[in-house]
């Protein structure tokens, strides 16, 4: 089941981003923006997909890179760098403003507050590991895509940007599990492995999705 329902989000995620870059830069940046505190709420729900143990977030990250890439491809690098500006700038509201809902005291009628509480207090070190990297690996995509576009101009958008994923979530995968998960779990070499593994089954269906859809 949670196969078919991983097809389906991908799907999801591909579709809505393709409808934002027919609305326009401004619709981009926001799904950059909306893609970014999705990922980085839905990363404490721990799923078990193709037989491994991952997080249900991660198609939700490759989809905020994915913005960033149409946004190099199809307007300037200035606008795709604008976009993680504005991204880091929500999450750290998003940070803030979460918090901030966990100090009001619930009334004796509320049975909400166990369940905010459950989602909005994780542990500071991986808040602020899954926040640094996630703005660092989209510094480094800009970069990278950018790279690629200038020496491999007669490659397909679909093939440029499924390998700049593919090397910006390697670095996303290994920053973040050293960051964030170094001295609690058992091997961080297990957790990087089947983390990126999952990735590059989500980058596959992204850029099959984009050849199909954009020839």
């Amino acid at each position: 089941m949670n196969e078919l329902i991983f097809v389906f989000q991908s799907f999801l995620i591909i579709g809505f981003a393709l409808l934002a870059l027919k609305i326009g830069k401004e619709a981009v940046i926001a799904w950059v923006a909306i893609q970014a505190l999705i990922a980085n709420l839905f990363v404490l729900k721990q799923i078990t997909l193709f037989g491994l143990d991952v997080t249900a977030s991660d198609a939700f990250a490759i989809g905020s890179l994915l913005g960033i890439n149409f946004l190099q491809e199809y307007y300037c690098r200035e606008d795709a760098q604008k976009a993680t500006w504005i991204c880091f700038f929500f999450m750290t509201f998003f940070v803030l403003a979460s918090q901030l809902h966990l100090y009001y005291q619930p009334s004796t009628f509320d049975n909400s507050h166990s369940a905010y509480q459950t989602l909005l207090s994780p542990a500071p070190r991986l808040l602020f590991a899954s926040m640094t990297v996630f703005f660092a690996v989209q510094q480094f995509d800009i970069r990278f895509f950018a790279f690629l576009k200038s020496y491999l101009p007669r490659a397909s958008f679909a093939w440029r940007s499924a390998l700049a994923l593919a090397v910006s979530q390697f670095l996303d995968t290994l920053l973040f599990s050293m960051a964030g998960l170094y001295g609690i779990v058992e091997s961080i070499l297990n957790i990087v492995i089947i983390s990126y593994v999952v990735k590059l089954l989500v980058i596959a269906a992204f850029s099959s999705f984009i050849k199909w859809t954009r020839a």
